[in-house]
C-alpha cells in the first residue's frame, strides 16, 4: 500500500511513518523541516503554500500536520490548519483520507463526559487551535463525500508517549520549585491517548469500509482503555521523570481563571509572540472531566485500545 503522512517531521506523524514502514508500505513522509525517516521518501510540502506539485498517487493520506499551541493570529490558525486540509485534500483526490483531528473540538465551556463524535464540532471556542480544528473537520465533512477514497477522522485526547514533544515539555514546564499548581484539584477524570493506540487507530481507519450511514464520512474518538485521574497521572510522571518531590497545588477555577485572562491579554502585547502561561483553554482542559466514548474505535475501526502506559516515561 502507499501512504503519504503530512506532518512526518513531528510526534504523531513520525510515529505513524514509522509503523508504516515497519509493515512495508510504501511511504512518503511529507513536512516542512527535513527528517530522517528511514525507509520513507521524504519530500518538503509547507501546507501553508498550496497543494503539493506533482504529488503522486497514493492509496491514503494521513493528515497529522497541524499548527498547534495558543501562539498565533487567527489568520495563521486558519492557513495552517484549514486552509492546509484543503491543501491534502486538493494534492491527493484519489485517496482514502485519514485526518488526525483533537478533542479539543468538543465543547470547552462544560465537562465532556463520555462525549460521543456527534456532540462536536460546537458553535464556540476558547482557543484559535480548538476553532482552526473544529473548521478543518466541517472541510472535510463537506468534502470526504465527493472524494474518492471517503475519510477518517479520528479525534485523540492528549496524546502523549515516546518522542512527545508537546504534552510532556508543558508539563515539566509548569513546575514551579517543588510544586505543579493545578486550576481546580486535579482529581477530575481524563481520556488520554497513548501514541501507540492513535497509530493503531491510523492504521485501522486507512483500510475500513464505509458505508451508507456514514455519508462518505467516519469519525471516531480515540484514546486509551480507560479514563485516569489527571492528579494521579501527573504525579506518577514526574515521578518516574526524576521528580516525586513535586506536590500539586490546587487553585481555584475562578481565581485561574481571572489570573488567565490576564496573563492572555500580555502575551498579545508580548512583541516576542510567547504563549500566555496560563490560558482559559488550558483551564478547560485541566479543570473539567474530558472522557470520551470509544464506542466507534472499537466497534467499527476494531481497535482495542491498550489501558493508559506510563512505563519508559522516564526516556522520553
Amino acid at each position: 500500500m502507499r501512504v503519504a503522512v503530512t506532518g512526518a517531521s513531528g510526534f504523531v506523524g513520525g510515529a505513524v511513518v514509522a509503523d508504516a514502514v515497519a509493515r512495508g508500505h510504501e511511504v512518503l513522509a511529507l513536512s516542512r523541516r527535513p527528517v530522517e525517516l528511514p525507509g520513507a521518501e521524504w519530500r518538503r510540502w509547507d501546507l501553508t503554500e498550496g497543494p503539493l506539485t506533482d504529488a503522486p498517487e497514493v492509496d491514503v493520506v494521513v493528515h497529522a500536520a497541524a499548527r498547534v499551541g495558543e501562539r498565533g493570529s487567527w489568520a495563521q490558525f486558519e492557513r495552517a490548519n484549514v486552509a492546509g486540509t484543503a491543501a491534502v485534500l486538493d494534492a491527493f483526490p484519489g485517496a482514502r483520507l485519514v485526518h488526525v483531528s483533537s478533542g479539543s473540538v468538543y465543547d470547552p465551556y462544560i465537562p465532556t463526559v463520555d462525549g460521543r463524535e456527534d456532540e462536536a464540532p460546537v458553535a464556540r471556542y476558547l482557543g484559535r487551535y480548538a476553532a482552526s480544528k473544529a473548521a478543518a473537520e466541517r472541510l472535510v465533512r463537506e468534502r470526504a463525500p465527493g472524494h474518492a477514497g471517503g475519510a477518517v477522522i479520528l479525534r485523540p485526547h492528549a496524546v502523549y508517549g515516546p518522542g512527545d514533544t508537546t504534552l510532556l515539555p508543558r508539563i515539566e514546564s509548569a513546575v514551579r520549585g517543588r510544586r505543579l499548581v493545578l486550576p481546580g484539584d486535579g482529581r477530575v477524570r481524563q481520556s488520554l491517548t497513548h501514541v501507540g493506540n492513535l497509530v493503531a487507530a491510523v492504521r485501522a481507519a486507512g483500510h475500513v469500509d464505509l458505508d451508507a450511514r456514514d455519508g462518505g464520512v467516519l469519525v471516531a474518538n480515540v484514546a486509551d482503555a480507560e479514563p485516569v485521574a489527571l492528579r494521579d497521572v501527573l504525579l506518577e510522571l514526574l515521578e518516574r521523570r526524576g521528580r516525586g518531590d513535586v506536590e500539586i497545588l490546587g487553585v481555584p477555577v475562578r481565581v485561574a481563571t481571572a489570573l488567565a485572562v490576564l496573563a492572555e491579554g500580555a502575551a498579545r502585547l508580548d512583541p516576542r509572540g510567547r504563549e500566555p502561561r496560563l490560558s482559559r483553554y488550558a483551564i478547560s482542559h485541566l479543570a473539567l472531566e474530558r472522557t470520551l466514548d470509544l464506542t466507534t474505535l472499537r466497534e467499527r475501526l476494531g481497535v482495542e485500545p491498550a489501558p493508559t502506559e506510563l512505563t519508559g516515561a522516564e526516556d522520553w
